[in-house]
């Protein structure tokens, strides 16, 4: 057997290999599962660039965007999207992480950009908080009035 017969052999069976996982939903799995990796994938790779040299500084605001925004969507593919409605005002947090890492290692370091970035930050965790509240608000207001109701039995009155 030559080299090429060998060579054409090895890649029909690859190429059979392929069609048969593909038949039996190995590919559909991974892309149902691993789908959010084609967001992180970029972002990484900006960074990867930004600190290699190969692209300026500006690249870093979608790179912190996408990497935060892929970290989101493997949360809720992985766990459940139902976790979307606590993990929401993370969103507006993604963009403050690219904000921050331009400002951090950009060469310009505007006032402006820093504010933005913690002003986006600050928004983005008081809207995670109201949203905790909103959801476990009850809850948090039950565990309030029950440790306020065994602080009053428990403590001892002042003798005057």
């Amino acid at each position: 057997m030559n080299r090429q017969s060998a060579a054409v052999g090895i890649g029909i069976v690859a190429v059979g290999l392929i069609i048969l996982l593909g038949k039996l939903g190995v590919f559909a799995f991974i892309g149902a599962v691993f789908w959010p990796l084609f967001i992180l994938i970029p972002g990484v790779l900006l960074h990867v660039l930004y600190f290699g040299r190969m692209v300026p500084s500006v690249a870093l605001i979608p790179a912190g965007i996408l990497t935060v925004v892929s970290v989101i969507l493997l949360i809720g593919n992985w766990f459940g999207w139902g976790l979307m409605k606590y993990l929401w005002p993370l969103f507006p947090f993604a963009i403050a992480v690219g904000l921050y890492e331009f400002y951090v290692f950009g060469y310009s370091r505007s006032k402006q950009i820093w504010t933005a970035a913690m002003g986006l930050a600050v928004l983005s965790i008081v809207l995670f908080g109201i949203t905790l509240l909103w959801t476990w608000g009850i809850y948090v207001l039950a565990a309030g009035l029950i440790g306020f109701g065994i602080w009053l039995v428990l403590r001892r009155p002042r003798t005057w």
